[in-house]
């Protein structure tokens, strides 16, 4: 298998970083899907169904949260606390965010 260097900008080689541990992918195979979906005649997005899974999920933790809110205002601070964290961990929130 052929072998490909390439120096990339720092903030473009983070957010592949990101989005390849979004994924749950080694950074490697995150970017040959991507270049595999380049070069793809459908031009579909690789990672739609997990893309329409999270847009799912927000809109129930939305409603979940509203909820919670309405009810108890210091556990919606204490989740969403938490839910910071846990993103920030994973490199989901960008640095001003994860504070």
């Amino acid at each position: 298998m052929p072998k490909v260097n390439f120096r990339l900008e720092e903030a473009l080689h983070l957010a592949l970083m990101r989005r390849a541990r979004a994924a749950n992918l080694p950074l490697s195979r995150f970017i040959r899907q991507v270049l595999e979906q380049a070069i793809d005649e459908r031009k579909r997005y690789v990672f739609s169904s997990q893309d329409e899974i999270l847009a799912t999920s927000i809109q129930i933790l939305s409603i979940l949260a509203t909820s919670v809110g309405g009810r108890s205002p210091e556990a919606l601070e204490q989740g969403m606390a938490q839910a910071r964290s846990i993103l920030a961990e994973r490199g989901l929130l960008g640095e001003e965010e994860g504070r």
